[in-house]
Parts: structure tokens; sequence; C-alpha cells
């Protein structure tokens, strides 16, 4: 293949207009790229990023520093078809994590004072963030701040040093509250249903401890409209890093994504906001719709694909989608569970949209690992796949692709696939995972209803369902002694 011309950033502005928490790959791939584009079209520079890391490594922060803050992102759209885009619209990296093994206080946020300023200067009118869903600190069932989690013990104990995303949002409102400065638009882009109204929960809870008054200020006069985005952007591994040097890119703060590409944003920025529709975002009253097909069908089919595939030694997208029995589950998953359960507007081909998912899993030049996407299931399933399977329990339906997918996290929660490999589970909840299949991993029955039993990550209702229990042990049981071939030919 030959070399892609390079589009070139245009010249940084200086002003910053957006703050962005969650300086990951997923927002130097989606949120950044929207802004360079638009940034590069209309000539507009009031629109520059300040982007923080709040996880534990200064090291993407000081990297991008070093560059300039300008790094590359490849779209692919196969193999042999690629764009390659130089991005420069962040402005400004910081880091407010924590520094190091030490867990002490003192031990974080070396840039979290200049971050805080940031965030409460008037020229700062949207606040973006991209943390994961954990990083909002809520409980996947209730949605209620987990008010027990140590790292909001101590915001709420040490409010002005605050560690996490809620905590930074309220400290910097209350600075613009006291100095008399309109509130920033705070826009969440992660991958929860009401991703907004979670949002605003999760910040008015925490202020409330701190103070009524504020709380009630940011409840009234703060805006957190919702969001969807979509691309797949993978995990950077040695051969992307080998396959662009190879298109003479040599950049360590590089991205591998996609070609695809969208962004539905409910239209509500009182203090203004990029003109994003020039570039293909949509602009809505009700993004709602979008958000709940993109989780259930996308999400839950990329959760469904991991955990089995996981276990049955399957180490990326690509190769789960080319397993024929996988892809006829996802399929059917999407179109029997999944899209019964939407409302969208008219004109939405929820058949087509099925097919184009399938085909988008099945690009060649992304090795998106199982293993990425089956992180935090604790925090992810709730809403990709547990809150369509309620809804279909209530009425009288069944969810046999769920239950199946139900039983399969519970056995990847042991550690080890369906051969005797060992991996490390990457969830907040994984200490418990391993006393409860400690306790019960020798009795299929208990250790089934002990995860039910979780009501912090499955619904009451749900549990309380014998029909689904019971599918959920049979295909546990039919997945850890005949394997994923016996388990897909039980459906």
């Amino acid at each position: 293949m030959m070399a892609p011309k390079l589009i070139e950033a245009k010249p940084r502005s200086g002003r910053i207009g957006i703050v962005h928490l969650g300086l990951g790959a997923f927002h130097r791939a989606h949120q950044a790229v929207y802004l360079e584009r638009y940034r590069q079209r209309s000539g507009d520079g009031e629109w520059g990023v300040c982007s923080a890391n709040l996880r534990s490594s200064v090291g993407l922060v000081d990297g991008l520093r070093a560059a300039g803050q300008r790094y590359h992102v490849a779209e692919y759209a196969d193999s042999d078809s690629v764009t390659l885009r130089e991005i420069g619209v962040i402005e400004e990296t910081l880091f407010s994590g924590r520094d190091g093994a030490d867990e002490g206080m003192d031990s974080w946020g070396r840039d979290r004072e200049a971050l805080l300023a940031r965030m409460a200067s008037a020229d700062t009118r949207v606040v973006t963030l991209t943390v994961t869903e954990k990083g909002y600190f809520l409980n996947p069932a209730s949605g209620e701040l987990r008010v027990d989690d140590p790292m909001i013990i101590g915001d709420i104990a040490s409010p002005q040093q605050p560690r996490t995303a809620p905590g930074l949002l309220v400290e910097a409102l209350a600075r613009r509250h006291e100095a008399g400065i309109a509130p920033f638009t705070v826009l969440s882009c992660d991958n929860m249903p009401d991703n907004g109204k979670r949002t605003r929960q999760a910040v008015v809870q925490l202020a409330e401890h701190r103070d009524a008054t504020l709380a009630s200020w940011i409840a009234s006069e703060v805006a957190f409209p919702c969001s969807m985005v979509d691309r797949i952007v993978p995990a950077m591994t040695d051969a992307d890093f080998e396959r662009l040097a190879a298109l003479g890119v040599t950049d360590p703060n590089a991205v591998v994504c996609e070609a695809f590409t969208q962004w539905v944003v409910e239209d509500n920025f009182p203090q203004g906001r990029p003109g994003w529709e020039a570039e293909g975002v949509e602009m809505v009253a009700d993004v709602a719709p979008f958000e709940i097909m993109k989780l259930r069908m996308l999400n839950g089919s990329h959760s469904l694909l991991a955990y089995l595939g996981a276990l049955a030694g399957i180490e990326t997208v690509y190769d789960g989608i080319n397993h024929v029995e996988l892809r006829a589950l996802l399929r059917r998953y999407m179109l029997e569970e999944a899209a019964p359960t939407l409302e969208m507007p008219e004109g939405i081909d929820l058949d087509a949209y099925a097919d184009s998912l399938l085909a988008r899993f099945a690009n060649d030049s992304l090795r998106h690992r199982l293993q990425q996407i089956a992180m935090d299931g604790s925090q992810k399933l709730p809403q990709r796949w547990l809150s369509g399977a309620l809804e279909r329990s209530a009425a009288g339906q069944t969810s046999p692709c769920v239950a199946l997918g139900v039983a399969a996290w519970i056995r990847y929660t042991a550690g080890q696939d369906l051969q005797g490999n060992s991996y490390l589970v990457d969830d907040p909840l994984a200490k418990r995972f391993a006393e409860l299949h400690q306790m019960h991993g020798s009795d299929p029955r208990a250790l089934v209803a002990a995860y039910l039993a979780m009501d912090d990550v499955v619904p009451n209702a749900l549990a309380q369902d014998d029909a689904f229990a019971q599918a959920v042990l049979v295909a546990y049981q039919t997945l850890t002694q005949g394997g994923l071939r016996e388990a897909l030919a039980g459906l």
C-alpha cells in the first residue's frame, strides 16, 4: 500500500474554550478529530482544548508536551485504505492523577491547580469527559453516587483537592459560583444511558455534601446535555506502531481507529459551542433513542463476543466475527433481543444497522482485543444487557442470548479461560468476584445465585425472574462442561 497523504493540523490558536477530562485514545480519535476538522473548515480558533489525564501515568501528558501537543490519527476503512490526520487542536495537556505508586493524598495532581484554574476561567465554556463508566462513581444499578468509595470519601473530606472527575467539576463550579462567572456546560462522552443526567446526578450529589446552596445552583444553572459517541478505537499495540512507521509516521502518541465515526449531541449549550454540525455531528433534542440503540446493539454485541470469545482463547473482535457460530449469535442477539426493546425515530432501519455493525467488526485493519472490551463488566453490563433483558422479562419474554452472556461473564471473572490460561480480571469488583469463585466455585447453582444477588449490578426484578436465573445456570453449566460450541448449540 502506498503511503497516504497526511492531512496536516492547523497552526495552534493559543485560545482554549474547552477543557476535556480523560486524555485517552478515544478522546484523541473522536472529539479532538471533530474539533480539528471543524477548525480547518471554519478557521474558528476559539475552541482549542485543554486535555487532562486523570489516570496514574504522566507519560502521555509529557509525551504530547514534547511533541508540541501534536499527534497523528490513522483512520482505517480496511487494511488497504487509511486516512492519516495530524491533530493540533489540543493547546495544553495537564496531569491530575496519581504520581507513582504512592496512594496518599499528597501524591495526587501534579497539575491539579492549573487544571482547576483553567476550568474556573470564564474562557472555558464547555467541559467534556471520557473517564469510562467507573469514573463517575455511580452505582451501576441504582445510579446513586457511591459515597462509600474511598475516592469519593476523599473528595468529601477535602473538596478543594479533588481526585475524581465529579470532584473536579464541583470544585471548579464552586470557584465560578463564588466569582460570579456563568457555569460551563458539562458534556459526557462516555457509554452510559442518559450520560448527561447521570453526570448531573454525580456532581449534584457530591456538591450536596459540601454546600446545599452550591448544589442547588448546579442543579438549576448548569447544563448537562446527553451525547452518543461511536468509533472503534483499540488500544495501541507494537504492530500498530510498526504499521504507522511503514507509512512514514513515527509518533509514540499516535492512535489507530476505524474510519467510521458518529456523534449525536443534545443541543443545550447556554455559553455557546463549536459548529459541530458542519462536520456531521447530529445536534438533536433527544439523544436517548440513539444512545440506547448503540449501547444495546453495538456495545452489547461487543461484550457478548468479548466474554465468550475470551473464554475460548479468541484474541480479537476480527477473529471472533469470523467464527461462524459467534457471528450468528451476535446477529440473533441484536435482532431478536436488543432491537425489539428499542423505540427509534422513523427511518431508522435496525436490520441494516445490525448488518453495518457486523461489517465494522470484520474490519481486518483493527486488532481490537477482547480482553480490552471485557474490562469493567460490572459497570457496563447493566446498560448493555441487563436493562433490555429486564424490559423483556417484564413483558413475559425470554433473553437466552443475554443469559448465555451473563453465564460467560461469570465464568470469565474466575480469571482463567476454558483451556486453563490465566489472565487479569480488570474490574472494580474483581476482589469480590475472586471471593465468590473461591467460596462457590464447585457449586454452579450457588455461584450463579450469588452473582445474580449482586444488586449493585443486577436489577432485583431480573434476578428474581426464575426463568432468567435458570437460563443463566443451564448456560453456565453447558459452557463450563461442554465448551463454547456446545453452549452455542444449546441456544
